[in-house]
């Protein structure tokens, strides 16, 4: 029986043996207290990050035979190498896969492509186009099966309007200008997140604009991939997913696809753990390795 180890490294790092599809044992964690101390990765040097990662895939190995090695963690990653990681800027450029690389092949991606190929996995859906929006301090897009691409879905550009600049990249009018637990900070100086979405609830009329606005955003990113890669289930997942009105949501979506052909999407809100990422980065790895 094949095994493959899975990786999940954000904010703090999850490993874990999969076998067919599910985690063969317990998941290792670390640190061993997440949360406690923000993310393990954000003063770590770039190589103290690649050893800390080898340390953890090593300990799970505990030395089974492994066929493939999935590593799932933020940022713009092709062929290995982090080409740009916001929240990250030290692993800019370092080639993860090289660093990794031992006699068993290795395949780094994006954290919310490893949560789209976990939901598939865990619900039996492998066969299927799965779509995952992850809302928290930016927006990630993850898609299965894992096409060649960037994949940036946060930064779909979703308003024509100049003053939007509240995205972390610095790109005017995006998705996660819009949704990103930062930028709704940045644009409500005076209110949290949290505020806003209930003040909209109570009538607040600058809130309650912002909240339409933030799902119409929200539509139209999901409006751009339906019209690029054709209908499908949509997730919706991360911390502030519990921010989201599915039928407003799915309103919008509406108005803004049209053709037959194209009709049919839905969104659902899901809650995804560790687990799910680790057993999708394997999942994916096995899938480059075949």
């Amino acid at each position: 029986m094949d095994r493959m180890i899975g990786v999940l490294a954000v904010g703090h790092v999850a490993t874990g043996v999969v076998e067919e599809n599910r985690l063969a044992g317990a998941l290792r964690v670390y640190p061993p207290n997440p949360g406690e101390g923000g993310d393990v990765f954000e003063e770590m040097p770039a190589d103290s990050i690649a050893e800390c990662l080898k340390q953890q895939i090593e300990a799970a190995a505990r030395g089974q035979a492994i066929r493939a090695i999935g590593v799932g963690m933020p940022g713009v990653i092709r062929c290995g190498i982090v080409e740009e990681s916001p929240n990250l800027q030290q692993i800019k450029g370092l080639n993860l896969q090289a660093m990794l690389q031992s006699d068993v092949p290795v395949v780094i991606c994006n954290d919310a492509d490893a949560m789209a190929a976990g939901i598939a996995a865990v619900r039996g859906q492998l066969d299927r186009l799965i779509r995952v929006w992850t809302l928290g301090t930016g927006v990630g897009f993850g898609r299965y099966p894992w096409i060649e691409g960037v994949w940036e879905g946060g930064h779909s550009v979703v308003t024509l309007d100049p003053k939007e600049r509240f995205c972390g990249c610095g790109g005017v009018g995006h998705l996660e200008g819009i949704l990103g637990h930062r930028a709704m900070r940045l644009r409500f100086l005076d209110l949290e997140p949290e505020e806003v979405f209930a003040n909209a609830k109570a009538g607040d009329e600058r809130c309650a604009s912002f909240v339409k606005l933030a799902h119409r955003a929200l539509a139209a990113a999901t409006a751009t991939s339906v019209h690029m890669d054709g209908p499908g289930k949509v997730f919706i997942t991360g911390v502030n997913a519990r921010f989201i009105n599915l039928e407003l949501l799915n309103l919008y979506l509406h108005e803004m696809v049209k053709m037959s052909p194209l009709q049919g999407s839905m969104f659902e809100i899901i809650s995804t753990t560790d687990e799910m990422g680790v057993i999708g980065a394997a999942v994916n790895a096995v899938r480059a390795a075949q």
